[in-house]
């Protein structure tokens, strides 16, 4: 398929900007038990409050924290995702979505109380420019979420760090933890409906030959999957 344009600043995802449907398919089947979610919660409740979805792709996750919070912005850098993530909220009228990076947040000063950014490539080094916008926009008392993948248990886990090497689980544990922000180790697993939806997620997930390798050797429909939700309080 053709290859979605760049946007400044941003880094292209190399699942859902090429592979949408197929991504809203990965969605549907990761974390089936909600248990990032719960682990948010653990941490700071968003009912009532101004949420911001950083990096929120075709707005999946958006009527979710609509339901509760106040308000929610979501802010996504490709153009074309931005724009599913307005129709999928079109009806919802606490919700706005604007095109922009991590680095460049469309938000005023102090005006989030809750943040997510879930898979957002927030992979730890590299990230200080966005994490930097985070000090600008994030209100006092106000508690930031990154979610990201732990390359150090799990079976995704050991397939992520085959698929990305260049990815250190114990580098990215040093960035999060020396800049304050702390780790609760999550379990959520992967469970899709049909062998064809996992090997279709598996095949947008990895390169190639690591996916066919992948789909030859794991059995089923589920996978254990690990991941971290780094918070931090402003």
């Amino acid at each position: 398929m053709p290859r979605p344009p760049r946007i400044e600043g941003a880094t292209p995802s190399p699942n859902i900007w090429h592979h949408p449907a197929t991504y809203e398919i990965e969605n549907h089947a990761a974390d089936p038990h909600g248990r990032i979610e719960e682990a948010m919660s653990s941490v700071a409740s968003w009912s009532g409050a101004r949420f911001l979805d950083v990096g929120c792709g075709s707005g999946f996750h958006l009527p979710r924290w609509a339901s509760v919070a106040a308000s929610v912005v979501g802010v996504e850098p490709h153009p074309d995702l931005a724009r599913l993530a307005v129709r999928r909220t079109r009806k919802l009228r606490n919700v706005s979505v604007s095109v922009g990076t991590a680095q460049a947040l469309p938000i005023a000063d102090a005006s989030v109380d809750v943040m997510q950014a879930r898979w957002a490539y927030f992979f730890g080094p590299g990230s200080e420019p966005g994490l930097a916008e985070l000090d600008r926009v994030m209100a006092r008392g106000g508690t930031a979420f990154v979610i990201d993948n732990d390359g150090s248990r799990s079976t995704f886990g050991s397939w992520f760090v085959r698929g990305y090497p260049m990815v250190d689980p114990d580098a990215v544990e040093r960035f999060w933890s020396t800049r304050g922000w702390t780790r609760i180790p999550v379990d959520m697993g992967w469970s899709f409906s049909s062998r064809a939806d996992f090997e279709a997620v598996v095949r947008i997930e990895f390169a190639p030959e690591l996916a066919e390798s992948i789909i030859a050797t794991h059995e089923g429909t589920d996978v254990d999957y690990a991941v971290n939700v780094w918070w931090r309080r402003y």
